[in-house]
């Protein structure tokens, strides 16, 4: 029995990391080792469980049965132990988490080192902008997400809501000026190319009216950060999260355009892998982002 949960375990690290080379790596055993670990197993049940090709593994109608059965069991063992330990020590071990790289710097960063302050024996990974695929590949514990999440099998808590708001700057201003919401529909975007619409937007006037934007971007960029350059150098209307222009607004070098005019709100959520339980560090680390994350 204990030969056969050795061999599921590293069958179970090949399909999370695409790899025989990796698994080993992750199981601190050879490549030569993890592939007789899979070979054995197949054999053992009489059944192909991958598809090896040039292209990399694929799962086999059997594969995907045992993977999907097995690997929450894994996962649930390995979270037990860990809540035992912990339970009756500090927190201790690595903590793997993501974000995108402007909320890191502005707000988890800094959480981050208080956290650890809290806990001493705890070691912390940080990871910018990692997609969540590598909530499984890489073995992240932790995926902090702004926006809507595109994945609903993902198990998600809400940490906070931040209004989002229309920019452009002064100096562009002057040489296009708007007269109303309409005029921005003609007017060059700067676009958030993580967005599948960048440019399609519902507002909502003061008194609830909706009016619907649907312009057309001429620059684009993947991040916040590069889209507020690219907003106070003068080449558009760009949308941002009002924590992060509000210097910029303060000073007048961006100008809110349509102040009366409300985009939908945003949420502030983390993501952590489908299971049904969560090792302690985690949760503890989550409650402690929920009671203290100040926007």
């Amino acid at each position: 029995m204990f030969n056969h949960l050795n061999r599921i375990q590293t069958f179970i690290s090949v399909v999370d990391c695409g790899s025989f080379t990796k698994a080993a790596e992750r199981l601190f055993i050879s490549k030569a080792m993890a592939s007789i670990h899979v070979k054995s197993l197949e054999e053992v049940l009489n059944v192909p469980l991958l598809i090896r090709n040039t292209r990399g593994i694929s799962l086999t109608e059997a594969g995907e049965v045992l993977y999907n059965d097995f690997r929450e069991i894994f996962v649930n063992i390995q979270t037990s132990l860990e809540n035992i330990s912990d339970s009756h020590r500090s927190l201790s071990g690595t903590l793997s988490v993501t974000s995108t790289t402007e909320f890191g710097e502005y707000y988890l960063l800094p959480m981050i080192s208080q956290f650890c302050q809290l806990n001493p024996n705890l070691n912390i990974n940080y990871y910018a902008d990692s997609s969540m695929n590598d909530l499984v590949t890489e073995r992240l514990d932790l995926a902090i997400r702004l926006g809507s999440l595109r994945d609903s099998s993902l198990k998600s808590r809400k940490l906070a809501s931040y209004p989002i708001v229309l920019v452009a700057s002064a100096c562009w201003l002057e040489n296009n000026p708007l007269s109303s919401p309409e005029d921005m529909n003609t007017a060059p975007w700067i676009a958030n190319s993580n967005l599948q619409a960048p440019t399609q937007w519902t507002l909502t006037d003061e008194k609830g009216q909706p009016f619907d934007v649907r312009a057309v971007a001429r620059f684009h960029s993947n991040t916040s950060t590069a889209i507020k350059s690219m907003a106070c150098a003068g080449l558009g209307i760009a949308v941002l999260p009002e924590w992060l222009v509000r210097a910029e607004i303060a000073s007048g070098k961006l100008v809110q355009l349509f102040p009366d005019y409300k985009l939908p709100v945003q949420d502030i959520t983390i993501v952590y892998a489908g299971d049904h339980r969560i090792s302690l560090k985690c949760r503890k680390f989550i409650d402690y982002l929920v009671q203290n994350l100040e926007l």
